[in-house]
């Protein structure tokens, strides 16, 4: 912590993120109120490692996140040119995802603290993301996250560092999800969603017809098991009329699921946006993070949708909405300006919904709890 002659405090956090199949380290700096920096931002990703089973193996990323943390760490500190010494407090993601990976980043981030003294703050994986665009623009309380990733799709509306109202939730599958499976199912390469966006953009979302789940209840719930389920029925059709598919077969199949999911996205956000604008907020900010907010299409059917509804419409930078440290590094500073602190008894969570005051959502995805 650095102070000025006119009091100004000045903040390094160090962050760590290990919660599915991304080894990051990050510093971010913050001097009073004004715009946090990413001075370095280091992610491994494991796509090879997992590539020959069709999805992430969780024994096999906790042994790779075990491999390269500290290494992350190193190259953080060096980027940004700071030292150990440099930092204020230490922030790690705490949960939620798959348990290896989390206990391997908090047991990292806990031998850091113990040899240096530095403070340890426990971060919310999906505050990481929510708090992205406080990060990148910001933001001012309270905005309206969509927060749609490979495990996890919800509303939020974010008042404070770890205060959030669930407007609605995914009550099976995330579209992430979706995405990997319905990959799965064509043949396609992991991670899902690249691949289904790329075949989409040559394929007609017209020629299959997938169903809008949900779409008749008036709520912010959505649900994408059953359209999974509908592009296999729909594959294995075309496969038994023709004896195989064509590339143009697939392409249109992709371009009718990804089409499917972003009317269903369009209009469950629509209407979240009008229960946001329920509370008069002085500058009316919509934004998405999480992986799937990579998806051109998606993007650009939110952005209208705000456009419609008078809000204005956020997206991170793409390297910001897949998992990284960065994130968590921002999360753990605001918590730690707020006076939070975490001990040695600092635990891993597999399940940590972020607005602990709604029922819990149906449902557990392959990177923690729904909700």
């Amino acid at each position: 912590m650095q102070w000025s002659g006119r009091m100004t405090r000045t903040l390094t956090i160090l962050g760590l993120e290990s919660s599915c199949d991304d080894t990051a380290a990050a510093v971010v700096r913050q001097t009073d109120d004004e715009q946090a920096q990413i001075l370095s931002s280091i992610v491994f990703g494991q796509t090879e490692l997992h590539s020959a089973f069709g999805g992430v193996v969780p024994e096999i990323a906790a042994r790779a996140h075990a491999e390269k943390l500290d290494v992350s760490v190193k190259q953080a500190l060096t980027e940004a040119g700071v030292g150990l010494h440099d930092l204020d407090a230490i922030a790690v993601t705490a949960g939620p995802g798959l348990i290896g990976g989390v206990i391997s980043g908090v047991m990292c981030a806990k031998g850091i603290a113990a040899g240096t003294g530095l403070p340890l703050v426990g971060v919310n994986h999906l505050a990481g993301h929510a708090l992205t665009p406080r990060l990148t623009d910001g933001v001012a309380y309270p905005y309206l996250m969509l927060l749609v990733s490979g495990g996890h799709c919800q509303f939020l509306i974010a008042r404070g560092p770890e205060s959030f109202t669930r407007l609605g939730s995914t009550i099976d599958d995330a579209p992430g999800e979706a995405f990997d499976k319905t990959a799965r199912l064509l043949g396609l390469q992991q991670p899902g969603g690249p691949s289904v966006q790329a075949e989409a953009e040559n394929g007609d979302p017209n020629r299959y017809r997938f169903p809008r789940p949900l779409l008749d209840r008036p709520d912010c719930n959505l649900s994408f098991s059953g359209l999974k389920t509908a592009l296999m029925r729909m594959r294995d059709q075309v496969v038994g009329e023709k004896g195989g598919l064509t590339r143009q077969d697939r392409a249109d199949l992709c371009a009718g699921f990804q089409a499917a999911i972003v009317d269903v996205l369009r209009e469950k956000t629509a209407r979240a946006i009008r229960l946001y604008l329920e509370e008069n907020p002085a500058c009316p900010t919509v934004a998405v993070a999480g992986g799937v907010a990579a998806n051109s299409a998606i993007r650009a059917a939110l952005k209208q949708v705000c456009a419609d509804n008078g809000a204005r419409f956020l997206a991170p930078p793409l390297s910001l909405c897949t998992d990284n440290a960065a994130m968590i590094a921002y999360a753990g500073l605001e918590r730690f300006k707020s006076g939070a602190r975490d001990g040695m008894e600092l635990g891993a969570r597999p399940r940590w919904p972020l607005d602990q005051s709604s029922p819990a959502m149906l449902g557990s995805g392959k990177k923690g709890a729904k909700a």
